[in-house]
């Protein structure tokens, strides 16, 4: 599978700190291996899923046909579901 990054999601990443931008990153690329990782859960409607990274939130989702996982949103648990 192939990843694709949202222009609105790298937005959010660059206002994290670093040293979690890290952390949620080395999840993010492991997505086209495994788009199920453990602790992953689906959004209710057609919202995609979601990983818990900490206190914060990646929002993805995933298109079978296409092969191809964009992340839509990242953000801390309290503001990612706005």
């Amino acid at each position: 599978m192939k990843l694709n990054i949202s222009r609105s999601a790298q937005k959010d990443l660059d206002r994290i700190e670093n040293e979690v931008v890290l952390r949620i990153s080395t999840k993010i690329y492991q997505l086209p291996q495994n788009p199920y990782p453990a602790g992953s859960q689906k959004l209710g409607g057609n919202k995609g899923y979601r990983i818990r990274i900490s206190k914060y939130r990646v929002i993805y989702t995933i298109d079978k046909a296409g092969k191809l996982i964009t992340i839509t949103k990242v953000g801390h648990r309290k503001e990612v579901y706005r």
